[in-house]
Formats: C-alpha cells, structure tokens, sequence
C-alpha cells in the first residue's frame, strides 16, 4: 500500500498489527515475548491522553498484591518519550504500572514500539474497550470513537477484536437511545438487553422508568415494547384507513416489496394521496439488513 493510501486511512500499520501486542494484564502463563526488555520503573510515565481516568482502588490493590507474590508477567507497551529522552511513555499496560509502584517494585518488563500520537490513542482505545468492567454504553462509545476518528468499519472492528459484527452493531445502536436511559444502563438500573428492548419503543425513557420500577425482565420489556408498537400501529392504521379497503394495486405493492425486502410490509393510503409504508422486522440483525438496503446506515 502506497504511503498516501495510508496518509488518507490516518494508520500507517492497522488495527490488526496495533492489536498484536495487546493483552492487558496477561494470561496465567504468559508466552515468552522475545523483545521485551526491563526498564526502572522510575523511568515510566503515564500517558497524558490515556481514555481511562478512574482506576478501582480495592482492584489496584489486588493487582498490587498478585504482582508482588509473581512479577508483572505480561510487558506494558511502551514508546519514548515525545519530550523527554530519558523517559518511556505507557501506550498500553497502564493499570499494571500503578499497580506496581504499590507493590514497590524496581522495574518493568516492556515492549518497545515506535508509534504516532494518534496510533498511541488508538491502541489506548482498544485497551480501554478489553476492560471487564466496561458498561455496555462505554464500550459502545469507544466503538464509536475508533470508527469516527479512525475510520474502521464494524466488520475490521469486530474481526481485529474478535468480537461478532452483531455484537458491535447492537452495542452501537444503544447510542440512539436518549441521554436519561443511558444513564440508567450506565448506572446499571438497565441491563443491555432491556435497553436493547427499548430501542424501537416510540417513548423509550418513559418506558424505561416503567421497566425499573416495576423491575420488569428483559421478556417483559419486550412485550411491553411490542404491544405499544401494536397500539400505535393500530391507531395509525385506522386514522389513514378510515375503514377502507385497499385496491388491488397497493395490496400488489405491498407483496413485492415484501419479497423484495423479505419483511412484512403494510402501505396505507389517505384521501389527499399522502401516506405511510410500515416495514416490520422480526429481529435487530433483520433492522441491521434494512439499514444497509436504505442507504448503508447500518455498515457505516
């Protein structure tokens, strides 16, 4: 690939390679890294950009004692410092670094990698995206972030994540909802599958306060869902109806764009010539597909 091609993509080695070296805090065992090498700690320092602000004090603290009893198993990647040459700068592996000045130890084993900022960033993301105790709504953002300022598609994201393109696309979809009900699933009133649940509703926020106080399951809100849809439906048929029958030629329409489309679709019509066309879906990856037909929303 030409260097302009990668000036346009704004990577010049992809998310796959930026990847390899990633692993957080390591296996069990880890595999022998054959350039690693071992720094004083002394001469480490935090990244300025890192995503991540809030490290657990109580999970600290058992890193802490872990690395004391066995060592820092897996390396921190690391650069040189922009600014001071004595001086590495973490790229990935920050967590392991605090936890380690509390375990008092004298140095680190690290990778050495010459990155750009915006690959230092980058792989920060990724890091930030592999914590275990992410919420689905922060994982969702960083998904966002590596697809708007780095231009990744949802099937690179999930190839080089190992993640299912369902699942990025269904995390990504949770950004529709309004701010009121991501709070809740941020502060975990809500679980993914209930704000999933609540993603077609015409009044999700009003519907989410109902499911939290009535501590509704995950089945139940989407019962909830489906027959408020059936309600508005219902009542939107019967307004541009008005009790008619429809000719011969809409119900024509309607048969091929369902087998074009291979979903349900319903065309109704009011007397000025206006009108609606309800497309129903039995699931999201049904959603999903529609989006990519009506112009790629769904792939972006």
């Amino acid at each position: 690939m030409s260097e302009s091609k990668l000036a346009k993509r704004g990577l010049g080695r992809g998310l796959s390679a930026l990847m390899a070296d990633l692993d957080l805090d390591g296996p069990a065992e880890a595999k022998p890294v054959k350039d690693r090498t071992l720094i004083p700690i002394e001469q480490i320092t935090a990244n300025p950009d890192q995503p991540r602000r809030s490290f657990d004090a109580a999970s600290l603290q058992e890193l802490a004692d872990s690395l004391r009893q066995r060592g820092v198993l897996q390396p921190l990647i690391v650069r040189r410092h922009p600014q001071d040459e004595g001086l590495y700068q973490i790229v990935a592996g920050e967590r392991r670094w605090r936890a380690a000045q509390m375990a008092q130890l004298h140095e680190l084993p690290v990778i050495i990698r010459d990155l750009s900022d915006t690959e230092v960033l980058e792989v920060a993301i990724i890091e930030n995206i592999q914590r275990a105790d992410l919420n689905a709504i922060e994982e969702a953002a960083s998904y966002r972030q590596l697809m708007d300022r780095f231009g990744h598609t949802q099937e690179r994201l999930a190839e080089a994540l190992n993640k299912s393109r369902s699942h990025i696309a269904n995390l990504l979809r949770l950004l529709s909802l309004p701010d009121q009900v991501q709070d809740y699933l941020k502060d975990g009133k809500l679980t993914a599958g209930h704000a999933r649940a609540l993603i077609t509703a015409d009044n999700p926020a009003a519907l989410a306060r109902r499911v939290i106080d009535n501590g509704l399951s995950v089945r139940e809100t989407e019962d909830l869902v489906r027959k408020q849809t059936k309600t508005a439906k219902d009542g939107e048929t019967a307004k541009f109806s008005r009790g008619s029958e429809k000719d011969a030629d809409t119900r024509a329409l309607e048969a091929d764009l369902a087998a074009q489309l291979k979903m349900a679709v319903t065309i109704s019509h009011t007397a000025s010539g206006s009108g609606t066309i309800t497309i129903g879906y039995r699931d999201l990856e049904q959603l999903d597909r529609l989006c990519q037909v009506l112009g790629g929303v769904g792939r972006s």
